[in-house]
């Protein structure tokens, strides 16, 4: 236990806060400033606006250490039972601390990087360079009957479809909604598609916050002063000890 003392006093703010935290805000404050800049005052200006985005981060930063202070967590992303409890304290924290939901994130992502597309097939060719920067896997193979639904369009309306288009844009809707039925989604069921969302990414978090704690421990017990420590087991640390 020595040893795990050591290590998560020097590192763990590093390691699991920076990690889970400022990664899940790093675009929030920026983001709310520019979407206000607009009406902004002129007297609002470099130090100002500075001070504004680091006060709002500071905030939502110890209103999140204060939840993980409190929250049992168990760094273990094989079972199944300790990555739900992770969503939930995440979602908390979220809450909370008025930060994205990771399908706000990626709502946001491709609204500021696609709103200057105009035609169809850019934009989906943009969302898909979207899905894989984020990670996420297209296993319905929704993509390709996206594009085939595309095909369909344009070759009906024998012209490349743009999105200003409300005719085309309307028959391209028309077979999204037959996409949808035959896949058996429905509007309804998003909020259950969140959620399921949520699930997986935070068992990526877990998985990517164990690797870093076992290379941390590793590099750690190479020196003289550890060598004859076991090394404990990441699932029995309890980070609300070393916050």
């Amino acid at each position: 236990m020595a040893f795990a003392t050591r290590f998560f006093s020097r590192s763990a703010r590093q390691v699991y806060t920076g990690q889970m935290i400022l990664r899940t805000e790093q675009v929030i404050s920026a983001r709310s400033f520019a979407k206000s800049a607009g009406s902004a005052p002129s007297a609002l200006k470099g130090d100002e606006m500075l001070k504004g985005i680091f006060l709002e981060v500071k905030k939502k930063f110890e209103t999140a250490l204060g939840i993980l202070r409190k929250e049992k967590i168990t760094i273990n992303p094989d079972d199944p039972a300790a990555v739900s409890e992770y969503a939930r304290v995440m979602k908390t924290v979220r809450e909370k601390a008025d930060l994205f939901t990771e399908s706000q994130r990626i709502k946001y992502t491709i609204e500021s990087r696609t709103q200057g597309i105009p035609d169809a097939r850019s934009y989906l060719l943009a969302l898909k360079e979207i899905r894989i920067k984020r990670g996420l896997t297209d296993e319905l193979g929704a993509e390709a009957m996206m594009m085939d639904a595309l095909d369909k369009v344009e070759q009906e309306l024998k012209k490349p479809l743009l999105r200003n288009d409300k005719k085309g844009m309307s028959l391209l809707m028309t077979e999204f909604d037959k996409i949808n039925q035959k896949l058996g989604i429905r509007r309804e069921d998003l909020p259950k598609y969140e959620e399921q969302l949520e699930l997986k990414i935070a068992k990526a978090q877990l998985e990517e916050l164990k690797k870093d704690a076992v290379e941390a421990m590793d590099t750690q017990k190479k020196r003289e002063e550890f060598k004859d420590e076991e090394m404990p087991d990441v699932k029995s640390l309890d980070i609300r000890n070393f916050i």
